[in-house]
């Protein structure tokens, strides 16, 4: 089968087509897809690179998020049947693993998953909205709405909403009935945000979003005034201390990753006089991907595509991904 893998840790060089990739088989409890849609992540980067503590086998496809149809059955497999359209959750929550990190994920034709984490696809919903919602739209709801709560009224500052998680984290303040600002690194991705619901917009490739927070709603004050309730920073990294300074008191940071990088000079003065609530999101849970289902079959909520590219060129997709010239997800279809 075609295939993209990667023999060991490094840059997007690593990332070979290999149109004579052994076909995968399923042990027992396990069915091949034949895949359809594979979305992108950031994640699929660190593993790229070599994500600390964390030891993998090679060679390895990689591919979080997919979608396609059952080709072929295992043992012991019951209530499913070849040419079914699924989805997956791609974390194997019986053995502790992520699909497409320590076993082979999507970047290719076919991929043996256990069948606990098979999700049916609704009818009417795409192979492409499918593999989108897992990862970024999972790990979105669960920061926003599980554990983040965000409330009609408050003020919701969105860093990077122009990505496959903020794209998610738009719609869902809107939807609680926040105001949102959103900050992009260009004036097409504003205007796109616009789109999408976000009330306010800054170009911080142009802008200092403290400062504009600061005009927009006043310095954060240790009596109340001033600040935005809730501040989405996945990114870490430079925006982590001007995050806290545009922070209302008693506001909330929600944080799911550290994409700028992982550790941030910090100022904890800010975080005890402000009386800050640094809240974290990891991963997703199974009930949030059925919400999410639920969500976009109602029209309610939509996963941004920016672009589906073939196979062979998931090497300019990941590239696109790693210099943020996308909006939204990126998909890698292996039957083009």
């Amino acid at each position: 089968m075609k295939a993209i893998a990667i023999r060991q840790h490094g840059d997007l060089d690593e990332l070979t087509f290999d149109p004579d990739f052994p076909n995968p088989q399923p042990d027992a409890g396990e069915v091949v897809i034949q895949v359809r849609s594979c979305a992108l992540n950031y994640h699929d980067l660190f593993t790229l690179k070599g994500m600390p503590g964390i030891k993998i086998t090679f060679p390895r496809i990689m591919g979080i998020d997919l979608a396609g149809d059952i080709a072929a059955l295992g043992r012991d497999v019951d209530g499913w049947s070849v040419g079914e359209r699924v989805m997956i959750d791609p974390i194997d929550r019986q053995k502790g693993l992520l699909i497409g990190e320590m076993r082979d994920g999507g970047l290719a034709e076919y991929v043996a998953v256990p069948a606990h984490t098979l999700v049916r696809l609704p009818d009417g919903m795409s192979y492409d909205d499918g593999a989108s919602l897992p990862t970024a739209y999972g790990t979105a709801y669960r920061m926003m709405v599980t554990r983040g709560r965000i409330k009609p009224g408050e003020t919701v500052l969105i860093l990077g909403a122009s990505g496959g998680v903020g794209t998610c984290c738009v719609q869902l303040a809107k939807l609680a009935g926040a105001e949102v600002i959103a900050t992009a690194s260009s004036e097409v991705k504003l205007e796109r945000l616009r789109e999408l619901g976000a009330d306010r917009l800054i170009n911080y490739a142009e802008q200092d979003f403290t400062k504009e927070i600061h005009a927009l709603y006043g310095k954060p004050r240790i009596w109340g005034e001033g600040g935005v309730d809730v501040i989405v920073n996945f990114t870490g990294g430079d925006t982590w201390v001007p995050s806290l300074k545009a922070l209302t008191k008693g506001g909330r940071m929600l944080t799911c990753g550290a994409t700028a990088g992982f550790d941030p000079r910090t100022d904890i003065r800010y975080i005890w006089t402000f009386e800050h609530n640094i809240m974290g999101s990891n991963g997703w849970s199974r009930e949030d991907v059925a919400m999410l289902i639920e969500m976009v079959g109602q029209g309610r909520l939509r996963p941004v595509i920016d672009s589906t590219l073939p196979l062979a060129e998931t090497r300019t997709a990941f590239q696109m991904l790693r210099d943020r010239q996308c909006f939204g997800k990126l998909i890698v279809r292996s039957n083009e």
